[in-house]
């Protein structure tokens, strides 16, 4: 199935590069150009698509918002490469701010939790950067998108955890991070309709 994506992910990609190169974005050049080959022969769950895809279309929509990074966008790039191809923090080729939104978008339970206690402190820990809290946001809002052909319960535990856990944080954030308010607010109100239009078609009380 993944053949059929390749033409487009090439057009996502040049067109992305050019946007980077345009705006002198150095770390998001750098994670592109990483994530793509970190990301080499993984596919998304459900559609087969090359996984690149989903970083790269998460970039793009990143940047058609108002106060879109350099170090948000190369964020929003790696955001899974630590979590999903065992790559190392320290070995990101980009700063500091860079690797710390890296960090808190990846679970990575201590040695005395198990996931479920790693994700009660996963999400507060979000809003310690404001670029993981918007990559989280922009991620979770493509996710849902992308959920046709999961099961039920899969689709429900999702809903409601980002009702429940990410969209208070998010609340939190816009005081946290003025300069992001008005990007803050236009995924947050995004990811507020995909939760409704989810909800009445699940039936997933969210009250």
């Amino acid at each position: 199935m993944s053949e059929i994506y390749e033409p487009n992910l090439e057009k996502m990609y040049t067109y992305l590069r050019g946007r980077l190169d345009g705006a002198g974005w150095e770390q998001s050049i750098k994670a592109l150009a990483y994530a793509r080959k970190a990301h080499e022969g993984q596919f998304r769950e459900g559609n087969g698509a090359p996984y690149i895809i989903h970083p790269i279309s998460m970039a793009c929509d990143a940047i058609a918002c108002k106060g879109a990074t350099d170090d948000l966008i190369a964020v929003i790039l790696l955001h899974d490469v630590v979590e999903d191809c065992g790559k190392e923090l320290g070995d990101l080729p980009v700063n500091e701010t860079v690797r710390k939104g890296v960090q808190y978008m990846t679970v990575d339970p201590l040695f005395s939790e198990d996931k479920s206690d790693a994700k009660k402190r996963y999400f507060p820990e979000l809003t310690l950067s404001p670029e993981a809290i918007i990559c989280k946001a922009f991620d979770r809002n493509a996710n849902l998108n992308d959920m046709a052909g999961f099961d039920e319960a899969r689709i429900k535990r999702n809903v409601i955890e980002t009702h429940e856990k990410l969209m208070p944080v998010l609340k939190e954030a816009k005081y946290l991070y003025p300069e992001y308010s008005d990007m803050l607010h236009t995924i947050r109100t995004s990811l507020k309709r995909t939760l409704n239009l989810l909800a009445n078609q699940y039936n997933i009380d969210l009250e």
